[in-house]
């Protein structure tokens, strides 16, 4: 793990290095991601929520399910995705600390099966970021603070990811998937980015 003084770095292009991490994140390698086809091919920004367990935040039970190392003794919802395998690049927590778990050249496991104007297998060409949430919680201020200093990064390192290309979980994979959920200002988040 490497920890990066956030204050040491101002917002740049240099804030994702050559590796693909993000310099103002807490890095959690995660061993549940593969290989792109290439980095050209990133064009797409996809938001969730996760908690773990369910609507209780804070705890280190996200980090673990993505390092595939989640204790499934520690609660009983824990046995329902015990045999899950994946991952996101990064999360934001409630506090605005933001955890990097995947560089953003590789594919991360985040979006399952999805399709993006008409392109299936979002994961191939996607960057997936989790907010540590629910549906039916609002986003903390740090949270959006957070994201959009990530997304305007992530837009300047790859100039194929737009606001027209930034989206939803729920969006992508519609009977699937509620998240971010009808609680996250899209309004708010899309103009602090323009």
């Amino acid at each position: 793990m490497r920890k990066h003084n956030k204050s040491a770095v101002t917002p740049s292009e240099s804030d994702i290095d050559s590796s693909g991490w993000y310099r103002l994140a807490r890095h959690v390698p995660s061993p549940h991601f593969d290989a792109r086809s290439g980095e050209e091919d990133i064009s797409l920004l996809v938001v969730h929520n996760i908690s773990l367990p369910p609507a209780q935040f804070g705890g280190p039970y996200i980090e673990q399910f993505f390092l595939g190392k989640l204790d499934v003794s520690a609660h009983p919802f824990f046995k329902v995705i015990e045999n899950l395998r994946v991952s996101a690049h990064c999360l934001i927590r409630r506090d605005g600390e933001v955890v990097q778990f995947v560089p953003f050249g590789a594919r991360a496991w985040h979006a399952g099966v999805s399709s993006f104007a008409g392109r299936e297998r979002c994961n191939d060409y996607s960057i997936g970021i989790e907010l540590e949430g629910t549906d039916f919680i609002a986003y903390t201020d740090a949270q959006y603070g957070s994201l959009q200093r990530l997304t305007q990064a992530l837009m300047r390192r790859y100039p194929y990811i737009t606001c027209e290309r930034i989206t939803g979980h729920q969006y992508i994979a519609p009977l699937r998937k509620s998240d971010p959920g009808l609680v996250f200002d899209w309004r708010r988040f899309k103009l602090s980015i323009t």
